[in-house]
């Protein structure tokens, strides 16, 4: 393994230092914004690096499943950190547009590396809901109680990986001088590689928890704009709005109503009718008052006028019949009941 990492020549390790010290100068940015120019080209240029080494990794097949850690060459473990790194880089990317597809990206990328991990040996964890080769763990107590115990035991997982990175980024930072200058042996480099694979293990674990967060808010943003729309009837004409209107009996009773609702326009019955047989919603025939019976003397053909002095002869005749009965039992009332009737308690 190590003669083939060395076939590749440093070129390999080259892509991998520029990689690297991008994403170092990316978390040391001092940039007011994630979005400037200057920031997104050294975004660019860390991706490009880090994919063109990790081509180079799959050609030159550094790592295998059917191999153990101690067989990988200490020069060699650096190199499995390129999935990480990638994850990390994908995620400065400032694009909304194709934010989702950098949020899927990156989490495919944490992925990679935490199966690798896993497949050596690296560190004790979990692999995330969802992911292919999670371990599911099944319990035959309440519903509601497994979901409590994997609540407490998520909680204590992070607290226990937060402690964990502090002590690793101590010693690492403890480490680096010695590997970087090139005075540490090779059991001080293989420690501080497997060192810095077991943070960024943490830090995977933590992103994609992030990630899978942002992901459920943005699915449910665009769920409404990709669902089809359901088949629709025919549309119904539109109405055409009717005015409101007092309506009364006559010509006076209009000026009356009118006077004490200035804000509604008002029409008498005639006029009312007379507009309705204009739309040809009712005939001329039978024309008259709810409720009265038509003019059987009229013809049919009757003109407005005849048909108006018609009704007005009808109405009067009523009236008249009415004031009669009226008359007529205020009369008979009388007979019956003497002036003071009925005021037996006031004898003044």
């Amino acid at each position: 393994m190590m003669a083939e990492a060395g076939a590749g020549g440093p070129r390999l390790a080259e892509l991998l230092a520029l990689g690297r010290r991008l994403w170092d100068e990316l978390e040391a940015s001092t940039e007011p914004s994630s979005g400037a120019p200057a920031v997104q080209d050294k975004v660019r240029q860390g991706l490009d690096a880090l994919q063109r080494a990790t081509a180079m990794v799959a050609q030159l097949e550094l790592f295998s499943e059917n191999e153990e850690l101690e067989e990988i060459a200490s020069a060699d473990l650096k190199f499995m950190l390129l999935p990480a790194l990638l994850g990390g880089l994908t995620l400065k990317q400032v694009d909304l547009s194709r934010r989702r597809e950098h949020l899927e990206s990156a989490r495919e990328h944490f992925l990679r590396f935490l199966k690798l991990c896993r497949n050596y040996g690296l560190g004790s964890f979990q692999l995330p809901p969802g992911s292919a080769g999670e371990e599911k763990t099944e319990s035959p107590q309440d519903p509601a109680q497994p979901n409590l115990v994997a609540m407490a035991m998520s909680r204590a997982a992070k607290i226990e990986r937060y402690k964990q990175k502090k002590e690793l980024e101590n010693k690492l930072a403890s480490m680096r001088s010695s590997v970087e200058s090139g005075t540490a042996d090779e059991d001080q480099i293989r420690e501080f590689y497997i060192l810095q694979i077991q943070k960024w293990i943490s830090t995977s674990l933590e992103e994609i928890e992030s990630i899978d967060q942002e992901l459920v808010i943005l699915r449910s943003r665009d769920a409404p704009r990709q669902a089809p729309a359901g088949p629709r009837g025919p549309s119904r004409p539109a109405r055409t709005p009717v005015k409101p209107f007092i309506l009364t009996r006559d010509a006076a009773q209009a000026r009356v109503f009118g006077a004490g609702y200035p804000g509604l326009p008002t029409m008498t019955v005639d006029d009312w009718y007379e507009q309705r047989r204009k739309q040809g919603i009712v005939s001329q025939q039978g024309f008259g008052k709810p409720g009265s019976p038509p003019c059987p003397s009229l013809p049919a053909g009757a003109s407005d006028e005849e048909l108006q002095k018609q009704q007005q002869e009808t109405e009067e005749k009523e009236d008249d019949e009415e004031a009669l009965r009226k008359a007529r039992s205020w009369d008979d009332w009388k007979d019956t009941h003497p002036r003071g009737y009925g005021n037996r308690h006031n004898m003044g």
